[in-house]
């Protein structure tokens, strides 16, 4: 028997609750999974709170174990790639949506969605990544295919204060970029100063709708919150800039125009962090085994237990958790 969140949709109402699990539950729930992991450390991640709260039709499988991401020791193995013993990771590939997921002491994966562990993190770290850690450096790793440097001006990051934006402040500063950090919690400004915004502005002046074309400022973009944000950022952004687009906090609305397209040759690239190819993933993980600071990552990260990961979600949702939640399962 294993602990895990269990999410259930009977005639008679939705449900979230802590439970525990045989493993013949487990394996009746993932027969196609050739992989099982004692998982150590998992996350709450903003899609894991739509689920646990039922906010939005997230998961599309009933019953459910949740979480979209989990890190920890492989105990048996028939995929060629793993062995008992190994240590990995796990981002998506619809875990917790249409597969049981890793909020649970143990999980049933697919060995081709696993990445070996990077040397120099262990599970704790992986997991105070996450999800929106790896989501910060794919949309990095966008911008820099697109060649944006830190000599051509400003990166603006919005959502700074959540999960992605934190992690991809640490990241671009760390980098030599200057960062303007948009966010609608004033009193987290210390919080993103200290992880390396050069600026803090209030995220009223990109959510309203504006002009097609604006004031052009941004090298590029960093956008977790989508909409009128996004449309905005697209129309500040400088002749031949990039914007890696990856959340829609803000709303899955585009009310934007092709006019920063084709009259400044704007690039806009949507980040997909569900279906990542697993050679981008490795690649994700190793730099960030290597680029993010440590200790901005603990200044980032807050450690919970499967119980009060439950009582989290739905403060994520209304905006009030900042940066990242990881999940310590065995508490």
């Amino acid at each position: 028997m294993f602990d895990a969140l269990y999410l259930e949709k009977p005639e008679s109402g939705f449900s979230a609750t802590r439970r525990q699990l045989s493993d013949e539950e487990l394996a009746a729930a993932t027969p196609d999974a050739d992989v099982t992991v004692r998982i150590e450390y998992s996350t709450i991640n903003y899609k894991d709170a739509l689920a646990i709260t039922n906010r939005s039709p997230v998961v599309r499988r009933w019953p459910m174990v949740p979480g979209i991401d989990g890190a920890g020791v492989v105990e048996s193995s028939s995929h060629p790639g793993f062995a008992a013993g190994d240590r990995v990771i796990l981002n998506g590939w619809g875990v917790g949506e249409t597969h049981w997921g890793c909020l649970a002491q143990r999980a049933r994966l697919e060995g081709d969605w696993l990445v070996a562990m990077p040397a120099g993190i262990d599970a704790r770290r992986a997991m105070a990544i996450g999800t929106a850690g790896y989501t910060a450096m794919l949309c990095v790793m966008a911008l820099e295919r697109r060649g944006v440097m830190p000599a051509q001006g400003e990166i603006l990051v919005t959502g700074a204060a959540g999960g992605v934006g934190s992690v991809a402040i640490a990241l671009l500063a760390r980098l030599g970029f200057r960062v303007v950090a948009s966010t609608g919690r004033a009193a987290e400004a210390d919080y993103l100063r200290a992880l390396g915004a050069a600026e803090v502005i209030d995220r009223a002046t990109l959510s309203e709708p504006g002009k097609p074309l604006q004031k052009e400022r941004w090298a590029g973009v960093v956008d977790a919150v989508g909409s009128h944000t996004l449309a905005n950022a697209c129309a500040q952004t400088k002749y031949r800039g990039t914007v890696a687009a990856c959340g829609l906090a803000g709303g899955m609305d585009f009310p934007a125009t092709v006019a920063p397209f084709i009259l400044r040759g704007v690039t806009l690239v949507g980040v997909d962090s569900v279906m990542c190819p697993i050679d981008e993933r490795r690649e994700a993980w190793r730099r960030l085994a290597t680029e993010l600071d440590p200790a901005q990552l603990e200044r980032i990260t807050t450690i919970v237990g499967l119980d009060e990961a439950l009582k989290l979600a739905p403060q994520m949702l209304a905006g009030k958790v900042r940066g990242r939640v990881a999940v310590d399962v065995n508490r």
